[in-house]
């Protein structure tokens, strides 16, 4: 028990640096943790599950504002993610997609559609070149998509806006496939073989 009693203090010092050094780098916006690579200090018992929801030591983080925070500061390289500040940084889990796209705003029609999204930290994400869609086959056989929202860092689109993609979905010959896709900024999004679109859309 006294070992316990010594990590606990310890892992909410290190949680309180993390907080302070993200909201010192956050004061001007989004900080540049690409440019940062501090030494690895451990990782940290945090996990981010697949509903979005960010867990410390087990248990839920019920504080937006701390959880938009630590979102400023997350990276990805080598498939792994990080909490990083200009002096340290620590490993945490990810379960599927560390942001969860939960609204979407459209702008436009047909090919002048202009698609933007909410993630749940409340970051609107332009659907472009720059930040693009995917469709990844789920367990269930259909289709799961994400939104590309900053580096190496995705959003899991929720399975309603999913099902608003489809609606808006329409067939296209690129490279000589036939694909079904949606339209956003100029850009054609493949979700799949339009032959096999009836199947998993």
């Amino acid at each position: 028990m006294a070992n316990q009693g010594q990590r606990e203090p310890n892992a909410a010092q290190r949680l309180d640096g993390l907080t302070d050094a993200a909201r010192r780098a956050a004061t001007k916006g989004l900080p540049p943790v690409h440019m940062w690579n501090p030494p690895f200090c451990g990782d940290l018992d945090m996990r981010i599950a697949g509903d979005g929801t960010w867990f410390y030591l087990g248990t839920p983080i019920g504080r937006p504002a701390l959880v938009k925070l630590f979102s400023t500061i997350l990276k990805r390289a080598d498939d792994k993610y990080f909490l990083v500040t200009p002096v340290e940084k620590v490993g945490i889990r990810v379960d599927d997609a560390p942001f969860l796209a939960v609204e979407m705003a459209e702008g436009g029609e047909g090919s002048g559609r202009q698609l933007s999204f909410r993630t749940n930290v409340d970051e609107w994400v332009p659907c472009d070149g720059n930040h693009r869609l995917r469709f990844e086959a789920s367990a269930d056989g259909g289709l799961t998509p994400y939104l590309h929202v900053r580096s190496e860092l995705w959003a899991k689109v929720t399975r309603a806006l999913y099902y608003d993609l489809v609606k808006m979905g329409e067939e296209r010959v690129v490279d000589g496939r036939e694909l079904f896709g949606v339209v956003s900024d100029g850009v054609f999004f493949s979700m799949a073989d339009a032959a096999q679109a009836r199947d998993v859309v």
